[in-house]
């Protein structure tokens, strides 16, 4: 008999808690089995590799390092260059690059160690990319000279969200752009994307430290250039800065031990902690407590490896990624693709080879004949045309890419009239492709609602105002079935959930709830993040009622506003008698264009079909117009005739007090003689 059920069956009275625990402790454990099949295509793509290693050393095809080095990814390696070469012909090893989310959007200079991870993907490796959700709280100290700024739980949501959905966008793009370039995608291909609070919410410091913090010396991190010049010129290091190294390498341990992740790669700052990180994974593996875990040390091909690449500035010597000291973001509305784009086409010319190399897919012999034609005419910057295309491809798809190359042409085509580019309105932002959506054509993800509508209303009339559903009916249908979801961790009652973790993104179902239980889900008592389907996501700030009406912005559903209330109301009017037909004309033509354009540039509005209460309130309308014409002419006649009346009366009346002062005047004059 276990444990637990003897509890139970010799205690006398136990108490709810305890038998709620000692009830979960009676179920078993249910472990997940591996089917025959998934071994055989494992043991198959094994085959595969070994076969494909086998045909590199002959020299029959290329090894995968080889191109690294080629197109210029490889800068500083951790291992020699030969073992890392070795090993990856050998083995189908995984690699990762990282990134802390201390802004709410990539920038190009993100790019350059994700195209290395994406080159490994398309020949077969696994590739990772890691979001730091905890190590953003700490903050690489790496040449700064100014300890970073303590970041806000809400700040760390909104950044982890918003680059988690750049991640998934980049990686579709990617899938495409392998297929473009004729890379057949193989059931042992593997990507992934992690958050490194996933183990350090479970993992406490002190099994960190009393696995690795033995092994780690302080002096070869005090030796740093980096570190040394933030002790001398800037604010010295803090004890948490110490730590970073720790917990960079501790993620890669973790993957290495869970994915086989061996490789990583990093910036060209980062050479000081991948060194700090092979140093714990070797010692976290060799200090493995439990025998049945023991990871395999036989050689060096076992062993950690890693590489860095290469910090790139123009031929001005500006750093890459920069213009008028601003960074160059992938968010598509922190920065358009048409800037995108022209950011690309205005490279210096004798860089452009290097960029087509490091950031494309484009084979060496075709960048060969690009360069070639570029050479021939450098004015028609063929080459930089091609980088921009591939880069927009990359980061917003092929559909955008064509579009934008298509208006920069028209805008700065020779001989040609400058169009208007279309900026996109507010509402328009938000707006609900008419297709399926996906990570290319998701509307925007960042908004600001009134604190009124978030703590006053109810969950269905929220996902109508942003955008989420096309009524508070239907939003309400959709909460019922549980078709929409709330970044926060499920209550044992609905509604009663918690906010997330910071550095978290987790997703539990939204279910009808009463209005005062949203604020459970608010992060920092002011964000709320919700999602319907893969891709479409709102992160909704939520502001003052007088904030929100300063900021010009009206939200679907927002009283006083709608063209629908306006309707009903002079409709009743109109039957009363109390206003004109043209009074209502008048009217409903004011609320109409009021709703379209939204109140201005900054208002939101999504588009929508007309509900049946709408159509059937404009039937009604138009047929009592239709039956007020000679009543409204009548009426009008009348009041044509009285206001002769009126205008005779008070001609006859200016007349008469005329001759009054007339007569007064003479009077006077009299009694003055």
């Amino acid at each position: 008999m276990a444990p637990s059920q003897a509890l139970l069956l010799n205690r006398g009275p136990v108490c709810r808690r305890c038998l709620v625990v000692s009830a979960i402790a009676i179920v078993p454990i249910q472990r997940r089995s591996i089917s025959s099949k998934y071994l055989r295509k494992l043991a198959e793509a094994e085959r595969q590799w070994q076969k494909r290693a086998e045909l590199i050393k002959e020299g029959k095809l290329p090894n995968f390092w080889d191109l690294l080095e080629e197109r210029g990814y490889v800068k500083d390696t951790a291992g020699s260059r030969d073992t890392i070469r070795e090993l990856m012909r050998r083995k189908r090893i995984g690699a990762y690059a990282g990134v802390d989310p201390s802004a709410s959007s990539l920038h190009v200079g993100h790019l350059l160690p994700l195209m290395a991870i994406f080159w490994m993907y398309m020949h077969g490796y696994r590739a990772v990319t890691l979001i730091g959700g905890s190590t953003v709280k700490i903050g690489d100290p790496t040449d700064r000279l100014k300890t970073r700024e303590a970041m806000r739980s809400a700040d760390v949501a909104i950044n982890i969200t918003k680059i988690h959905y750049q991640m998934k966008k980049l990686w579709t793009n990617v899938e495409a752009q392998a297929k473009r370039f004729g890379y057949t995608k193989e059931w042992a291909w593997r990507r992934a994307i992690v958050n490194n609070n996933t183990w350090w919410n479970s993992t406490p410091m002190l099994d960190v430290l009393k696995r690795v913090g033995r092994s780690i010396r302080i002096g070869p991190m005090l030796s740093r250039d980096t570190v040394k010049r933030k002790m001398t010129e800037g604010d010295g290091v803090s004890f948490a800065e110490f730590t970073y190294p720790i917990m960079q390498g501790w993620d890669w341990w973790v993957l290495f031990k869970q994915q086989g992740v061996q490789m990583q790669i990093g910036g060209s700052d980062q050479y000081g902690n991948i060194i700090t990180g092979i140093d714990i994974v070797k010692t976290a593996r060799d200090n493995e407590p439990d025998p049945v875990q023991v990871l395999p040390a036989r050689d060096e091909f076992d062993d950690p490896v890693g590489f860095t690449v290469p910090l790139l500035t123009d031929s001005s010597g500006a750093k890459f990624g920069k213009t008028a000291g601003n960074a160059v973001w992938l968010d598509p509305f922190m920065t358009s693709p048409f800037d995108l784009y022209g950011y690309f086409v205005r490279r210096p010319d004798a860089d452009v080879e290097k960029l087509l190399k490091l950031f494309t897919f484009i084979p060496m012999h075709e960048i060969q004949v690009i360069m070639e034609e570029q050479n021939k005419d450098p004015s028609k910057r063929v080459a930089h045309h091609r980088l921009a295309f591939e880069v927009l491809s990359l980061v917003h798809g092929e559909e955008v890419a064509r579009k934008t190359q298509k208006e920069h042409e028209m805008m700065y085509s020779k001989g040609g009239a400058a169009i208007p580019l279309p900026t996109g309105t507010w509402e328009s932002q938000y707006a609900e492709p008419e297709h399926q959506t996906n990570p290319n054509n998701a509307p925007r993800i960042d908004m600001i609602l009134p604190k009124s509508l978030i703590m006053g209303k109810s969950i269905g009339r929220i996902l109508y105002a942003a955008g989420l559903a096309d009524s508070p009916t239907k939003g309400h249908k959709l909460a019922l079935q549980q078709g929409v979801y709330v970044a926060g961790h499920p209550g044992a009652r609905k509604g009663h959930g918690e906010p997330l973790k910071p550095g978290e993104l987790t997703w539990t179902s939204i279910k009808l709830w009463f209005p005062q239980e949203t604020q459970r889900y608010l992060i920092d008592d002011k964000i709320l993040i919700l999602r319907k389907g893969k891709h479409n996501v709102r992160i909704i700030e939520m502001v003052s009622d007088e904030e929100y009406e300063k900021s010009g912005q009206r939200y679907p559903g927002q009283p006083y506003t709608g063209y629908l209330r306006a309707l009903r109301q002079q409709l009743k009017w109109l039957k009363l008698g109390k206003i004109s037909p043209e009074r209502v004309k008048e009217v409903l033509q004011k609320a109409a264009a009021k709703e379209d354009e939204a109140a201005g540039p900054e208002a939101i509005k999504f588009p929508k079909k007309k509900s049946q209460e709408q159509i059937d309130l404009e039937a009604q309308l138009e047929e009592l117009l239709a039956s007020l014409p000679s009543q409204a002419e009548g009426a009008s006649q009348e009041s044509q005739a009285a206001g002769a009346s009126q205008e005779s009366q008070a001609e006859k009346a200016s007349q008469e007090s005329e001759a009054a002062k007339a007569s007064e005047k003479s009077q006077a004059e009299r009694a003055s003689e």
